[in-house]
């Protein structure tokens, strides 16, 4: 959804409100009668100087009618996210990006995404990439698998991944046996909505075999996508993980999930367990998840 409301700065163009609302109504009319020229730069140039407006709904109104014009528009949205001075006009250059969905501009959107000094600009190029699907993926996972970029855009590249589903089937499965941890925990909460999507046996399978990875933040998410899926064939092996498993932070993501799951076959290993964990995190989890459990089998009572 857009939000235009929050603005920061003004526009470099000295437009009046009064001209901005007569373009706006100019173009909107032009628009409904199908008789707007795409081709008129100096037009298109205002409307995305009129991204900068002072009103929110102006900016959404601009942003929806530029939307409408589509890819024509995408060379000077994305010039607006690269060099405009005024954050609100990359902002909402960006925002609007995520209505026209132009796989043109990925690389102009993670350039902005990875750089750009402002946050809201960063959360805005995301969300334009995950709204162009496919053609986004081969560079998220490049960001997630490169040594370089921070965890704040590792963490909005995961998103995007997962916002985008099963169009990213064919990359993720591909980087099941990543050399980057970052990656396949991020392909783990991919194909986990993959999965929700279209529960096929392979997704399942993934998911679970992610359950051995060598790395604990890979077993943590592979924990936390079968207790959103609520796939109770997975509670043998994270009581194993319970019980078992030398990570406390393994331990403790295994009970959660077992909560979340809420299998009464999980109430007894649950009990065992809490009898012989040492770490207090752990243990506040597990008597979390016993009550939970126990909860739940009285109402069916």
């Amino acid at each position: 959804m857009l939000n235009f409301e929050t603005q920061s700065g003004g526009s470099s163009l000295n437009l009046s409100q009064t001209e901005t609302d007569a373009l706006l109504e100019v173009v909107s009319e032009q628009l409904n009668l199908n008789t707007f020229n795409p081709d008129d730069q100096q037009i298109l140039k205002r409307m995305v100087e009129s991204l900068g407006d002072s009103r929110g709904m102006v900016r959404l109104s601009f942003a929806e009618a530029l939307g409408k014009i589509g890819k024509p528009v995408t060379p000077l949205l994305l010039e607006a996210v690269t060099n405009h001075p005024n954050p609100v006009v990359r902002r909402a250059s960006a925002k609007t990006l995520t209505l026209i969905a132009d796989p043109k501009a990925v690389p102009t959107l993670v350039n902005a995404l990875l750089n750009d000094q402002d946050t809201v600009v960063k959360n805005s190029c995301v969300g334009a990439l995950a709204k162009t699907g496919e053609s986004a993926v081969p560079a998220l996972l490049k960001i997630l698998a490169s040594t370089e970029y921070p965890e704040s855009s590792k963490g909005l590249a995961t998103w995007a991944l997962a916002f985008i589903g099963a169009e990213a089937k064919e990359y993720v499965y591909r980087e099941v046996h990543s050399d980057s941890p970052e990656v396949r925990a991020a392909v783990i909460g991919s194909i986990a909505v993959i999965a929700q999507e279209n529960p096929e046996a392979g997704a399942f399978d993934i998911i679970m075999n992610a359950l051995g990875d060598p790395v604990s933040s890979v077993r943590c998410e592979a924990t936390t996508a079968l207790s959103n899926l609520k796939y109770r064939p997975a509670v043998p092996q994270l009581v194993d993980l319970l019980t078992n498993h030398a990570d406390w932070e393994t331990r403790r993501a295994a009970a959660l999930a077992l909560m979340k799951i809420g299998d009464r076959a999980a109430l007894k290993p649950l009990q065992a367990a809490l009898a012989q964990e040492e770490e207090a995190p752990v243990q506040a989890v597990i008597k979390l998840a016993i009550s939970q459990i126990e909860r739940h089998l009285e109402d069916w009572e």
